[in-house]
């Protein structure tokens, strides 16, 4: 078993069966062996980005989350503070949120962004 982190881009191609997905990534979670986890940060991210008008998304993240068989991944005091220690490879709070709570929960992060690989994080490269 396998327990993977989406990040916010990976959760979006999942929902909307996006063909920059690549087929591995598809696999992993759609096993049901695998255990796929949302983070409270993808909720918010989608949240603050549609509000700003520069995203469509669905409305109802939990609902989407449990339908889809995923577990929803708060965010604890420890995930903020390893977020704030972590080096300044990557600037987004919200990635910078997902690597730490990979870290500390010791789960394999399904993303497209080259710019999580100086964290020495598992990741499973979504585009192949």
């Amino acid at each position: 078993m396998r327990r993977l982190l989406l990040d916010t881009q990976v959760f979006l191609w999942w929902l909307t069966d996006h063909p920059s997905l690549g087929k591995r990534a598809k696999a992993a979670i759609a096993d049901p062996q695998n255990q796929v986890f949302v983070s409270a940060a993808t909720a918010w991210e989608i949240s603050i980005k549609k509000a700003l008008g520069k995203l469509e998304a669905p409305d109802d993240i939990m609902s989407i989350v449990r339908e889809e068989g995923f577990v929803e991944l708060p965010i604890g005091l420890r995930h903020g503070e390893l977020a704030g220690l972590l080096p300044l490879h990557h600037r987004d709070p919200f990635d910078r949120m997902l690597i730490a709570q990979a870290k500390i929960e010791e789960l394999t992060i399904v993303t497209a962004d080259e710019k999580f690989r100086p964290y020495r994080v598992k990741v499973l490269w979504a585009l192949r």
